[in-house]
């Protein structure tokens, strides 16, 4: 599986952004995906995860209530909605995914994910 993030950019606080992560090879609908998120100087952390059907999703507390993750398995495509952007969310954002047989499963650990895209930055001005 190779997978392609894009949509990142620069933006104000409180403005809304959409990621979107391209799959291609495999079938993509056998894997769960994930955003993670890695700010300068910082370590690479959690930020959503959905199971391969779609019907199960998990947030990191930090983004709960503002980030929605979304798939379209017919399109290969796993999506980061992301409202009321703060500075603190200034990253480079990475998609993951990994294959599973569990349709309802999700993973918030990076070291659960075998492929990861190139990552996509996203900047948040004050």
């Amino acid at each position: 599986v190779q997978l392609q993030a894009s949509g990142g950019g620069l933006v104000q606080a409180g403005d809304s952004l959409r990621l979107s992560c391209a799959a291609s090879g495999r079938t993509f609908s056998t894997h769960m995906s994930g955003w993670f998120r890695q700010a300068p100087g910082k370590e690479r952390e959690f930020v959503a995860a959905i199971s391969r059907s779609g019907i199960s999703t998990n947030y990191a507390d930090s983004v709960k209530g503002r980030f929605t993750i979304s798939r379209n398995n017919a399109k290969n495509t796993v999506y980061l909605q992301m409202n009321s952007l703060k500075p603190e969310d200034t990253a480079v954002y990475y998609c993951a995914a990994s294959f599973t047989i569990k349709v309802l499963e999700t993973k918030d650990d990076e070291d659960d994910y075998n492929y990861w895209g190139q990552g996509t930055l996203v900047t948040v001005s004050s």
